[in-house]
């Protein structure tokens, strides 16, 4: 790395210079990942099979659902990795830029799968290498980002910081919501080189963004294993453990909430998806989240929460007990579209919307609650680790959606699936799971199960135990970026 790099913030009150990069390369990534993403459960069912060296057989959906969910799961696993490397050994920029690299090779693996650079292997292996290779670029640069924007700030212009973090907010759900009306239009009409390609050449855009602010940034260099030592000390790991039971049941949220990629994009394929005047692909349906994220994040800022707090003194935590009662609602509306799909009816896809509404506002109160929550308790050397940390809640739900689905794939799965909801401590597992007689059932008594423990006993758990052990005057609040 050149000397002539900044190691540490200009003392101005304007908005440091290389932020406009960091913004750019942000909307532009999330518009590769969430175009990528959308259309992995649809491409693995209807795509992949026809492309050359993929034999005659469709993949299944519940072994779409658990592939696209181990996906996920590697792509929140791996931050942790790019925490340390950024912290201990590469620092955050190098670190950013090496797995950006990664990051666009993995994009073009899978826009090249099926031509005949591959012919030597078959699709679905090229498949899991352009995954791989992704997660490890996606997840990687999670937490380095949002700390490299905290970098570029000294003390006279922090307050310009949660400026910079609602742009953050709007440049991913911008580049979520047209990654995601884009992309499956595109495999739609020009197959899947170009849905996968387009996302690929979005990320190369990201990666030269961000290269060009290299001269602006703040580099600020790699601790070496005395930040580690000092990091995870008795105060650093008391941090952690303080955070630990949160991080349990939002790892349950994102088990459920993360289904709207797989399972409620394969419902919407046996709904009547004519809705406000156009025709709507499967995939597109999830472009309604990141806009009705842009619209609740004020309306509770300034309506909700306000209206909550003159009854109830509205805490951190109970935003996030209310958000897990809300996600029932959501998932009630969805089993409910389910049953009269079963009995052969063809409901509006307006439903699934209204379904999205409401679990949107469960999204609200429980992954930005968290996220910024955990972002202001972790002590200010492990901000990036504890990010990695909140991450891998998202990774640990995504193992456990997966593990459901590989068992309704195998021909004893059924009784495994008893197994592992009854884990959850709920009374109604044993009722639901064994009134599961076909894989949509199956699929229905786990999610049921999770919604319950999420709700009714983590309420009582989170609200009891966790307030008990941390009091109030040690609850900081303040804002943190979203890293979804």
């Amino acid at each position: 790395m050149s000397n002539n790099y900044l190691k540490a913030p200009v003392l101005s009150e304007k908005m440091p210079r290389g932020i406009p990069y960091i913004i750019g390369n942000e909307a532009a990534e999330r518009f590769s990942f969430y175009g990528m993403k959308g259309i992995l459960v649809i491409f693995m069912t209807q795509y992949l099979f026809l492309l050359p060296g993929s034999g005659t057989e469709a993949m299944s959906r519940p072994a779409a659902m658990e592939n696209y969910h181990l996906f996920t799961t590697a792509v929140y696993f791996f931050p942790i990795m790019g925490a340390l490397l950024a912290d201990i050994v590469l620092g955050k920029y190098l670190t950013i830029m090496l797995l950006s690299v990664v990051y666009c090779a993995g994009h073009g693996v899978l826009a090249m799968m099926g031509s005949t650079a591959w012919l030597e292997m078959s699709p679905g292996i090229v498949l899991a290498i352009g995954l791989v290779l992704i997660s490890v670029g996606s997840g990687g640069i999670k937490p380095c980002v949002s700390a490299h924007v905290g970098d570029q700030f000294g003390s006279k212009n922090s307050a310009l910081l949660e400026k910079v973090f609602g742009w953050f907010y709007f440049s991913i759900n911008t580049g979520a919501f047209l990654s995601t009306m884009l992309t499956p239009w595109l495999l739609n009409w020009y197959g899947p080189h170009w849905a996968f390609g387009v996302p690929g050449v979005l990320m190369a855009l990201a990666t030269i963004a961000f290269w060009m602010g290299r001269k602006v940034f703040v580099h600020i260099p790699a601790g070496g294993m005395g930040w580690f030592r000092e990091t995870f000390s008795g105060v650093g790991l008391n941090a952690i453990s303080k955070l630990a039971i949160i991080f349990i049941f939002i790892a349950v949220f994102w088990a459920l909430f993360d289904q709207t990629g797989s399972s409620w994009v394969l419902q919407a394929e046996d709904l009547n998806r004519n809705w406000l005047g156009m025709h709507w692909l499967s995939s597109q349906i999830q472009a309604v989240n990141p806009i009705m994220i842009l619209l609740y994040i004020p309306i509770f800022q300034f309506a909700v929460y306000p209206l909550i707090n003159k009854v109830w003194k509205l805490t951190p935590i109970r935003k996030i007990s209310i958000g897990l009662f809300v996600m029932v609602g959501g998932f009630a509306m969805v089993g409910v579209v389910q049953g009269w799909i079963d009995a052969g009816e063809r409901p509006s896809i307006g439903w699934q919307v209204l379904a999205y509404a409401i679990l949107t506002a469960s999204e609200v109160m429980v992954s930005i609650t968290g996220l910024e929550f955990a972002y202001t308790q972790a002590p200010k050397k492990m901000k990036s680790v504890i990010m990695a940390l909140f991450l891998m809640s998202v990774s640990l739900g995504n193992l456990f959606t997966a593990g459901v689905n590989h068992f309704i794939v195998v021909p004893d799965g059924l009784a495994d699936a008893k197994s592992l909801v009854a884990k959850w401590g709920v009374e109604e597992a044993d009722t639901e799971v064994t009134q599961a007689t076909h894989d949509k059932r199956k699929q229905s008594a786990v999610e049921h199960g999770m919604v319950y423990a999420a709700s009714e006993n983590g309420f009582e758990l989170l609200i009891r135990g966790w307030e008990k052990s941390i009091g109030e005057d040690d609850i900081r609040v303040g804002y943190a970026p979203d890293l979804s």
